[in-house]
């Protein structure tokens, strides 16, 4: 899949992503990507549905969705580098995502942000969880130690 508006370009081919500057936004600028490594990087992107954003030839922005193309979709990694915010790309990357989702009949599609409600309100029709009664997640509790937080894993003594 792909779509232009004037000189920026977003695509699904995985054959254009630049993994450096997706790397290096994760590793360096993105609050949600602890102690990630290339190797990992790289084989998130290998098993989800990724959309580049490019001017021109340079990938500017980036978003990653992890589905099964029917049931579930969560979208994560959503960046556009700092130098190219405030123009929409955000907004039109956020549709054009959720277009395709749509057109593929995926019935739900989650995500997480600290600090983009707005945009994913406005922008997606995202709300806060629907059957928050119902619904449940779960972190890894090995990643949460050294952080201060309480955790017990089912099954090991303390």
């Amino acid at each position: 899949m792909e779509v232009k508006q004037a000189a920026y370009t977003i695509s699904t081919d995985q054959a254009k992503l630049q993994l450096d500057v997706i790397h290096r936004y994760l590793t360096e600028e993105a609050y949600w990507t602890t102690d990630r490594t290339r190797a990992m990087t790289e084989k998130s992107i290998t098993n989800s549905l990724c959309f580049g954003v490019y001017f021109h030839d340079q990938q500017v922005g980036f978003a990653r969705v992890i589905t099964d193309y029917t049931i579930f979709a969560y979208l994560c990694d959503v960046f556009i580098l700092t130098e190219f915010q405030g123009q929409g790309l955000g907004k039109w990357l956020t549709e054009t995502i959720l277009k395709v989702l749509d057109d593929e009949g995926v019935r739900w599609t989650m995500l997480a942000t600290r600090d983009a409600h707005e945009l994913y309100e406005e922008y997606g029709g995202f709300q806060k969880l629907y059957l928050p009664e119902k619904w449940m997640g779960r972190v890894n509790p090995h990643l949460l130690r050294g952080t201060g937080k309480e955790y017990s894993v089912p099954g090991e003594r303390h």
